[in-house]
């Protein structure tokens, strides 16, 4: 059995993760998921590391699933805690001093596809879950990403990336590029908005479960 540790992205809850649970579940695993102090104004990335560290407790070997900037708070906690894998889903990829609020324009970011939040986030989502994740975003405060990223390099923990081909908040074509420039891996890939989560919650599961076999026969 597998632990896999859930980080939601920015202004977001646990409840985006709460369709992939249940599917990890059946498959044998435990699933923690994880409420960041995204509201709280005097928290900042260390809080935020603090947060999932509590939230894995005494539990060992944690695969840590990341969503969007969720990617800045993931590699904190491998450099404390012992983690066998990251996954990045549709995640930022820090570089060390980086501010969260200079990313895009260090990336070069082209800008959502979209305006509305709705459709931005949520357009290959069912409305109805579409609205009920609306409901559960919270103001994101601005102390993470006003911060220096504080790790000197990437942690030297075996990461993945999966890339959503559909997503309107990080275009494919353009995070490719991202990826492969700052993790020095080609991402693979999910068809699916920002938020495969909500959207593809079985294959999403599927996907985590492959790349823990893989490092595991790996290892």
């Amino acid at each position: 059995m597998a632990t896999y540790v859930l980080i939601h992205g920015a202004g977001d809850s646990a409840f985006y993760w709460h369709l992939l649970e249940p599917e990890l579940r059946a498959r044998g695993h435990e699933a923690v998921s994880v409420d960041l102090p995204c509201e709280d104004p005097s928290a900042g990335l260390g809080d935020y590391a603090d947060a999932v560290v509590a939230a894995i407790g005494e539990r060992t070997e944690p695969i840590l699933v990341a969503h969007s900037f969720a990617g800045f708070t993931a590699p904190l906690v491998c450099a404390r805690v012992p983690v066998p894998l990251l996954v990045l889903v549709a995640g930022m990829v820090p570089a060390p001093g980086e501010r969260g609020g200079d990313w895009t324009a260090n990336t070069a970011y082209p800008g959502a596809l979209a305006e509305s939040e709705a459709e931005i986030f949520y357009h290959d989502v069912p409305d109805r879950l579409a609205r009920e994740a609306l409901a559960h975003s919270r103001r994101q405060a601005d102390a993470p990403g006003s911060e220096p990223w504080p790790l000197d390099a990437w942690p030297e923990v075996p990461t993945r990336y999966l890339l959503c081909r559909q997503d309107r908040m990080f275009p494919a074509d353009w995070m490719r590029e991202v990826v492969r420039a700052r993790l020095g891996i080609e991402p693979d890939e999910i068809e699916s908005g920002h938020c495969p989560a909500l959207s593809c919650p079985g294959e999403l599961a599927a996907r985590l479960d492959a790349y823990r076999l893989e490092i595991a026969e790996g290892a």
